[in-house]
């Protein structure tokens, strides 16, 4: 049996709340839902209803006035609690963003 408690994330998370809207791929099916934590590789997002492992989801967080989009892909679920996405594709622009939102995270402390 593989050992689940092995760190596979390649970068820190930061807890952060953030609103999200999450668009499955391609069925487009849309719901809102909102980060648990983030970091600049992926996100846990929390959602009763999270979509199968493996599902590609375009995903479009809030952070105060500003946005960030990227394309994911859900790698991990927790029935009824939420599932944890991967980033694959994010436009430079946009993970400027966010690494801006995870530095003055870390500057809060």
């Amino acid at each position: 049996m593989p050992d689940v408690t092995v760190e596979r994330r390649s970068a820190p998370r930061s807890q952060l709340v953030l609103a999200a809207d999450v668009v499955e791929l391609p069925r487009g099916a849309k719901s809102s839902a909102r980060t648990a934590d983030i970091s600049r590789t992926g996100c846990y997002i929390d959602t009763l209803n999270p979509v199968p492992q493996g599902t590609r989801v375009r995903l479009r967080i809030t952070h105060h006035d500003e946005i960030f989009e990227a394309l994911g892909c859900v790698v991990y679920v927790s029935p009824s609690l939420g599932m944890g996405v991967v980033f694959v594709e994010v436009a430079a622009e946009q993970q400027a963003r966010l690494d801006r939102w995870l530095a003055e995270k870390d500057q809060e402390y």
